[in-house]
């Protein structure tokens, strides 16, 4: 079977690292994308298995990055994951946890991710669109 191809759309260097390394042991093919412009070119070009998405970032917030895909009748079925500091963060925000369940996110995961954490809830994801 061929690697599934995971998009990994987040704006801080030291977070893609650490989880590009956790994703590639696996092993999962892995396409980064920093900001959320960047996110949804690399979706459309790449075609990915499953999408991690960071929700603050600059450019586009993962929410908007969100719900463009599940509008775009082409990429509406890729299972994304949406990657949040926000419950420290919360007061600081606007969004919450309601807004990214509207929009379809198919699984939320709270920062800092524990590796074994986001490859059995990536696993799952795969295995349901797969």
């Amino acid at each position: 079977m061929a690697q599934a191809k995971i998009l990994l759309v987040d704006d801080d260097p030291d977070f893609v690292e650490a989880t590009r390394t956790v994703l590639e042991s696996v092993p999962y093919e892995v396409i980064v994308a920093y900001d959320g412009d960047e996110g949804l070119v690399k979706a459309q070009e790449e075609r990915p298995d499953l999408i991690l998405l960071d929700i603050i970032m600059p450019t586009q917030d993962g929410f908007f990055v969100c719900e463009k895909l599940k509008s775009d009748p082409e990429l509406w079925d890729i299972p994304i994951i949406m990657l949040t500091s926000l419950s420290q963060r919360i007061s600081d925000t606007a969004y919450s946890v309601q807004d990214g369940m509207m929009l379809e996110a198919d699984d939320f995961i709270d920062k800092p991710v524990r590796p074994k954490e986001l490859l059995a809830r990536v696993a799952r994801l795969l295995a349901q669109s797969g």
